[in-house]
């Protein structure tokens, strides 16, 4: 799924994204600990992976290349 970053707090390494479908998803260091990103920035545009539905959607991983 694509999202755009729309908060990234570089000290604890966590943040949101919002999805191309309007909502607002949060993340912590563990969706991006096993991926080569050291840095996001907000208006990133990043893929990412989610487990659950609804209210009880969790971002795995988010990840970032040239094919976005």
């Amino acid at each position: 799924m694509q999202a755009t970053v729309s908060a990234y707090d570089g000290d604890t390494f966590s943040g949101t994204v919002l999805t191309d479908t309007g909502i607002e998803l949060p993340f912590t260091v563990h969706a991006i600990s096993d991926t080569p990103v050291l840095h996001l920035r907000v208006g990133q545009r990043v893929r990412i992976e989610t487990t659950g539905s609804g209210a009880a959607t969790t971002v795995t991983k988010v990840e970032f290349g040239t094919r976005l």
